[in-house]
């Protein structure tokens, strides 16, 4: 099934299986917010978000690829964005997308409530409504993102690595959640981490890279 994205929320509903038509087209829509911008990939389709012009956006990915099925995720056309825009690409992600389940994660997380704590201020240069949970050994974030998703992150110290806490990390996230979803982003070259979250059942949707304001 596909849809027509005329916004950034729209890809909100990748997470029901909705995804934009598989044309090897690229659709270009303003940024959501100030904060937000980037590319985002799906099967055969492509969105940038970004508050530029979209002659000269399409010019840059003619020239990146004569691929249109990989232009959008190009180094040449994320370079050009980042020279563009000020901003700078960190990777490109896997996006990642798990229903929300009832019960308790029953893994002691006491939240962590200070703005100052460093956790909690660097999720706030990316996310809002930010909350952080430490365990024995690790750390969960969850906070809206782009086009206001529900989003997770883990960090787990090295110690208490290879004994299941990242897996129950992730899984207690969709236990947190206040939506009826909650999506996580991977580097692809972070293994371990692709297998932590799809273990805990995230599926993949698509890919994303995000431009990040200096």
């Amino acid at each position: 099934m596909s849809s027509e994205v005329t916004a950034v929320a729209d890809i909100l509903a990748a997470a029901r299986g909705v995804f934009p038509a598989p044309d090897g087209s690229t659709t270009i829509l303003p940024q959501p917010n100030a904060r937000d911008a980037g590319v985002l990939s799906f099967t055969a389709h492509s969105v940038v978000f970004l508050n530029e012009d979209p002659e000269w956006i399409r010019a840059e990915l003619a020239v990146a690829s004569t691929d249109p099925l990989v232009a959008s995720m190009t180094p040449p056309f994320l370079a050009a964005l980042a020279a563009r825009t000020g901003r700078y690409v960190n990777t490109i992600d896997l996006l990642t997308v798990a229903d929300a389940l009832p019960g308790d994660p029953g893994i002691g997380l006491r939240e962590i409530d200070d703005p100052e704590h460093p956790r909690v201020a660097r999720a706030l240069k990316y996310r809002d409504e930010v909350r952080v949970w430490a365990a024995d050994g690790g750390v969960l974030i969850l906070g809206r993102g782009v086009a206001g998703r529900m989003e997770a992150a883990i960090e787990v110290e090295e110690g208490a690595r290879h004994r299941g806490l990242g897996r129950a990390l992730a899984t207690a996230a969709r236990m947190l959640t206040p939506d009826p979803v909650v999506w996580a982003q991977q580097s692809p070259g972070n293994a371990r981490s692709v297998r932590v979250f799809q273990a805990a059942g995230y599926r993949p949707v698509g890919a994303e890279a995000l431009l990040v304001a200096r």
